[in-house]
């Protein structure tokens, strides 16, 4: 019973997740020693909030990088989505089911446009990405000239609150719509990467393109399934942006492209493809949202949480490629 303990022990030094949990129980553990409003309910049901828009792009982000490629123009899909979806809510009174419809149609049509930029013209998805995000986000700004949408549907600003619980302090909580939502884009995400053919498909495109191709893949097909379904998580995450702001800003996304990329480096993605899991960038999700919360909570200035983003991205990446230069030794070695 022993030597198993030990070897299991041994495995779980052997995942990345497992030294990112370490990492995130320390930081609890200092930041609840450190400061007062931490470790309470009320500032885990914030981060969970405010943190689910992030969350949720995260997400999709995971599948385009395990393909063996990324997208950096999915704020400004987002933006695009939000704002033509609140526009036509207001105009023709959609409900649920049509404002999130619409939302997901949007972002998988431009998701779509990526897709078929890269694939057929052989062009880097980076450079692809780059340039959509720029196109995308011009014509948005110069369509609507930066206006704000402040009026949104009553029962859209109302959102939903599940299970609602209010404490001693009259304080209320409950599952909203940010929160809910996810869940259900994380919950979707694992099942396609793990429960799937087309999941085990995708890690196999992002390890080994070439042999992909040997084996019969589809390569077009899996590129616009993973571009689409960036598009699908921006379409859905623009939604309860908006309705956690209760206003529709074209020129308030587009920027937050690297918090997204560092919770998913930092939970194990490769930029090289062919590596990552949910629970990698849940636990990379917490841990940057976790080290912004407490820059805040002990006084450090603002201006600092790009800086710390930075850093991780490049620590992330590097402890990586170590990982994986050592891996190449090994097999060398044997």
């Amino acid at each position: 019973m022993h030597e198993s303990r030990a070897d299991l022990f041994q495995r779980l030094k052997r995942r990345h997740e497992f030294w990112l949990a370490s990492v995130i129980a320390i930081l609890v553990i200092f930041l609840s020693v450190a400061t007062q409003g931490f470790l309470t309910l009320q500032n885990f049901f914030d981060l969970l909030t405010s943190y689910a828009f992030l969350g949720i792009l995260a997400a999709g982000l995971l599948v385009v990088l395990i393909s063996g490629g990324i997208d950096i123009s999915f704020t400004a899909t987002a933006s695009i989505a939000q704002y033509i979806t609140m526009l036509l809510a207001n105009k023709y009174g959609l409900d649920w089911f049509s404002v999130f419809a619409l939302a997901i149609l949007v972002g998988v049509l431009l998701g779509a446009i990526n897709a078929i930029l890269i694939d057929r013209l052989q062009i880097s998805s980076i450079i692809v990405s780059i340039a959509t995000l720029n196109i995308f986000y011009g014509l948005l700004v110069f369509v609507t000239g930066g206006k704000y949408i402040y009026s949104l549907p009553s029962w859209f600003g109302k959102g939903i609150y599940w299970f609602e619980y209010v404490d001693a302090d009259e304080i209320s909580y409950g599952l909203n719509l940010q929160i809910l939502a996810l869940l259900v884009m994380f919950t979707i995400t694992w099942l396609l990467l793990n429960r799937t053919n087309i999941g085990r498909q995708i890690y196999a495109l992002g390890g080994n393109r070439e042999a992909a191709q040997r084996l019969g893949f589809n390569v077009f097909r899996l590129n616009i399934l993973v571009y689409c379904y960036m598009g699908l998580t921006a379409g859905v995450a623009s939604l309860i942006q908006a309705q956690l702001a209760q206003s529709v800003a074209p020129t308030v996304l587009v920027g937050k492209e690297l918090d997204v990329l560092a919770a998913v480096v930092l939970g194990g993605a490769s930029l090289a493809g062919g590596v990552g899991t949910v629970l990698g960038t849940v636990l990379g999700l917490a841990l940057l949202a976790i080290m912004q919360n407490g820059l805040i909570l002990i006084g450090v200035s603002s201006y600092w949480s790009q800086f710390f983003v930075g850093l991780v991205i490049l620590l992330s990446v590097s402890a990586t490629a170590l990982s994986a230069r050592r891996k190449r030794k090994g097999n060398l070695v044997e």
